[in-house]
């Protein structure tokens, strides 16, 4: 591929933000990798993006593809500032810090949580069913996870709201001062976090997380705590707030499907996978540099180069999904890449499911009328969350 041809996509203003199918698409007929020119505050940044789905699945578990930016002689500001995570290790690093992390995050401390998440939807649907009208992002997408993830992680009530604000302007910031603030805040509040639990020793993920030994005596570091308490944090919400908004807008766009479901609510899981192949929470995977030089569908990719894997371009292929674009809860979306795939993919993606499947059954059941009150809020800036600012509904 001619390497000197590249594609601005901040050329294509708000409509890429509101609606980037149509660029994917485009970008899907003429090949499966482009070079590309980021827009937002990364504005010039240029990348390679992968938009094909046999690629975007290979390259997420290539090795040659590395998520550790040291390696090229750089850092992230959340790792300089915050300290190492999963994001952003490769092995062996990445292999022992998840295996620290999976002995206190398991299945079964997710299982045992689905009662609680069942209440804390209940709760706030009691808040929120007798008002006839809300934003459902505020009412509902970002309290339920928000709340489950505190109290998993055992963080203490806070302002909420300060911290939606901290977190939204990390995944999707506005402007570089702002992103620096946010971490620079959340770096603070996560140190004093993890001090205090170490004197009270309650017993919480993030406790157990500071108390987790391996065989070989093996610990997390201090900053490797609050490297992961970050992650936690962020990706344990961040995500399902997404989910839950992009799926009940699918929904409402697509009366026959919400017709199909109410009618019959055995279909509600796979009207799950099928929200996050249509409109998944995340746009593109974190950024990947080459470790070494490589080819990715015959482009060739030069070593320290940048790679974004576009995981939403990617759910759209029609060569792995027919007719791409039909929003199907009886569709078969095996293999979705909304999770990732490979060593990355996401470990809190058994407790999204069991949110994401609580809520929109729950809300649906109570809210036999629902419909849009407005039209939805903006779209989050940036690249890589892909989430309405607020949803407006009624009932």
């Amino acid at each position: 591929m001619d390497r000197q041809r590249v594609v601005d996509l901040g050329e294509f203003g708000d409509d890429f933000r509101r609606d980037p199918h149509p660029v994917y698409a485009l970008l899907r007929e003429r090949g499966p990798v482009h070079r590309v020119r980021t827009p937002g505050i990364d504005r010039g940044q240029e990348t390679w993006l992968v938009v094909g789905y046999g690629e975007a699945r290979a390259a997420l578990a290539d090795p040659r593809l590395a998520k550790d930016i040291s390696k090229i002689g750089t850092t992230f500001l959340d790792e300089e500032l915050i300290g190492k995570n999963l994001l952003v290790a490769d092995p062996p690093q990445h292999t022992r810090l998840r295996s620290l992390v999976t002995r206190a995050f398991t299945a079964r401390r997710m299982e045992r949580l689905r009662p609680r998440i069942q209440r804390i939807t209940d709760d706030l649907l009691d808040e929120m069913i007798p008002r006839g009208r809300a934003d459902l992002i505020d009412a509902l997408a970002y309290p339920l996870p928000i709340t489950v993830i505190c109290e998993l992680l055992g963080v203490p009530d806070m302002d909420r709201a300060e911290f939606r604000k901290m977190s939204t302007e990390v995944v999707a910031p506005t402007s570089t001062q702002t992103e620096y603030d946010a971490v620079v805040r959340l770096a603070e509040y996560l140190t004093e976090l993890i001090e205090d639990k170490r004197c009270a020793g309650p017993t919480d993920l993030l406790s157990d997380l500071i108390r987790t030994t391996a065989e070989d005596g093996d610990r997390l570091s201090a900053r490797e705590l609050r490297g992961m308490a970050y992650l936690l944090l962020i990706a344990g919400h961040e995500t399902t707030v997404n989910l839950i908004g992009n799926g009940v807008l699918a929904l409402l766009t697509h009366p026959d499907q919400l017709a199909a479901l109410r009618a019959d609510m055995s279909l509600l899981d796979g009207a799950v996978e099928e929200m996050l192949r249509y409109e998944g929470p995340v746009e593109t995977a974190t950024f990947r540099y080459a470790a070494e030089p490589l080819e990715i569908a015959g482009t060739a990719i030069g070593q320290g180069e940048s790679v974004m894997i576009g995981l939403t371009a990617a759910q759209r292929d029609g060569d792995r999904y027919a007719d791409p674009d039909r929003f199907d809860i009886r569709r078969d979306t095996r293999g979705h890449l909304a999770f990732g795939h490979g060593i990355h993919y996401c470990l809190g993606a058994p407790l999204a499911r069991i949110e994401g499947r609580a809520a929109v059954g729950t809300l649906l059941t109570r809210a036999p009328a629902l419909a849009l009150d407005n039209a939805p809020g903006e779209w989050l800036p940036g690249m890589l969350m892909r989430g309405v600012r607020t949803l407006p509904v009624r009932w």
